[in-house]
């Protein structure tokens, strides 16, 4: 990832489990009533494309190009997944937020995207360079989590520790962990207008049955099988034994019945 940072999670399946989860409603719902029927999207970090997707649903007499960097593997499979649904005004290519250079001035209604900023290592400079391909007067939208605001019942020191490796993980790569907060700071220094940008939270929450197995297994998997376990362990942030065992503990806590795990995302609609 361009912007002197790592992506922390890599594309292990667990990670795109997490990530073809994702839709418009619960991952972009700010944003959607701004969306009008013509509109032209860019969606960078698209992932797997399921939010990419729901996006080109909602804009028929538009278009939507997903942006992934460097993994043709991820683009095949948003190439896929819109294929499968009948999608047709949908494209998707490899670009890199901080350098959006095939990408001319002023040209899409909505430049947006969701968990991405968080993993750069120069946020603003990806902010600006959203704000360059936005049409003046369009839309420059971000959806970023904030982990020291996740919150979770039951208590542990083991799942205090699982915290304690993601927050290390993420600095050692270049990222910031706890990206929430900052989006309206770095907008700001990206040369948006107080006036201009609305701020707003989101949050995922996991408490049901299933939303809990859903978690927890798809986070026991990623703490030893993702580019998240292989970071911790060569940097020497974590043993292979201590991962095993966090692993092991979200399993435990995937089978509490008060369980409950609730993230928090800070959200930016920036007019450019």
């Amino acid at each position: 990832m361009s912007g002197g940072a790592v992506y922390s999670h890599g594309h292990h399946e667990s990670v795109l489990r997490s990530h073809s989860w994702r839709t418009a409603e619960n991952s972009a719902g700010y944003l959607l009533k701004y969306l009008q029927p013509d509109m032209h999207i860019l969606d960078i970090g698209c992932g797997p494309g399921t939010i990419t997707a729901d996006f080109a649903r909602l804009v028929p007499q538009g278009n939507v190009v997903g942006v992934e960097y460097g993994t043709n593997d991820v683009l095949d499979k948003a190439r896929k997944h819109a294929a499968e649904q009948g999608i047709t005004n949908i494209d998707f290519q490899n670009g890199d937020i901080c350098n959006l250079e095939d990408i001319p001035d002023d040209t899409y209604d909505v430049v947006h995207c969701h968990q991405v900023i968080q993993h750069i290592g120069d946020p603003v400079k990806a902010l600006k360079e959203m704000k360059r391909v936005a049409k003046p007067g369009g839309l420059v939208a971000a959806r970023e989590a904030d982990a020291k605001a996740f919150a979770w019942f039951p208590e542990s020191e083991t799942m205090d520790e699982w915290m304690d490796v993601y927050q290390k993980v993420a600095y050692a790569n270049g990222g910031e962990p706890n990206a929430g907060r900052r989006m309206v700071s770095w907008a700001l220094a990206a040369g948006f207008q107080q006036k201009d940008i609305n701020a707003t939270t989101g949050t995922w929450c996991y408490s049901t049955p299933e939303e809990r197995a859903w978690w927890s297994d798809m986070w026991a998997d990623r703490t030893v099988n993702s580019t998240f376990s292989s970071n911790a362990i060569e940097k020497g942030l974590a043993t292979r034994e201590k991962l095993e065992r966090i692993s092991q503990h979200w399993r435990e806590w995937g089978t509490k019945e008060d369980g409950w795990f609730a993230l928090l995302h800070g959200e930016i609609v920036c007019r450019a």
